[in-house]
């Protein structure tokens, strides 16, 4: 299978995400995307870290991709209590499931620092890696980064292609955080569960 991946806190998971997956299955004919959400990620800073906040992530990721069948929860690194790292976990796929193809998607930022991961070499001989472009500005200079990590690393990196979303999951706590609503930057079933358990709210 042609499986997608897409990392990161979900703190919330909101609708760019998930257009960025939905156009990442359509554009590359891909058959499954996994959302991943990290346990213990070494470069984000979580400002809760109790197990029940990452019930919590798990939970909103869990009902926002319940009703598309080819949307997947994968538990890989929520599930370690050590850090996660991406070129570890995308090495563990490829062996636990060698027929299958890989293809990690991450965000044009993501693609201009991936030389400060750690281990970042080996990220690239397990999966071909889908850089999201959310509009046309930047489509040069993406093209020329894509060029040298391909060139010096053989990786293997396609450009992406997602509408422009002024959505972010720190500005969606800040609106849960003074009792706003985060109706339509989330899926209904997620604003439910923030409305709900009161999560991000200040006077808690």
């Amino acid at each position: 299978m042609k499986i997608g991946i897409i990392g990161g806190t979900f703190n919330p998971i909101h609708i760019g995400h998930l257009l960025l997956a939905q156009f990442a299955y359509e554009d590359y004919g891909l058959e499954e995307i996994w959302f991943l959400p990290n346990g213990n990620p070494p470069h984000k800073q979580i400002e809760d870290e109790t197990e029940e906040a990452l019930s919590h992530r798990i939970e909103m990721v869990r009902r926002a991709i319940s009703d598309v069948p080819y949307f997947k929860l994968c538990l890989h690194e929520a599930d370690s209590r050590s850090h996660s790292y991406t070129y570890q976990t995308l090495r563990k796929f490829t062996k636990l499931y060698p027929e299958d193809e890989f293809y990690f998607i991450l965000g044009a930022d993501s693609l201009f620092s991936i030389e400060k991961w750690k281990c970042f070499e080996q990220i690239f001989p397990n999966c071909t890696i889908l850089a999201a472009m959310r509009d046309d500005r930047d489509v040069e200079e993406m093209e020329r980064q894509i060029s040298y990590l391909e060139e010096r690393y053989c990786a293997k990196i396609k450009l992406l292609k997602a509408p422009l979303i002024e959505i972010s999951s720190t500005g969606i706590r800040a609106r849960a955080a003074s009792g706003l609503s985060v109706y339509y930057m989330v899926p209904d079933a997620v604003a439910d569960y923030i409305r709900q358990n009161k999560l991000y709210r200040q006077d808690m």
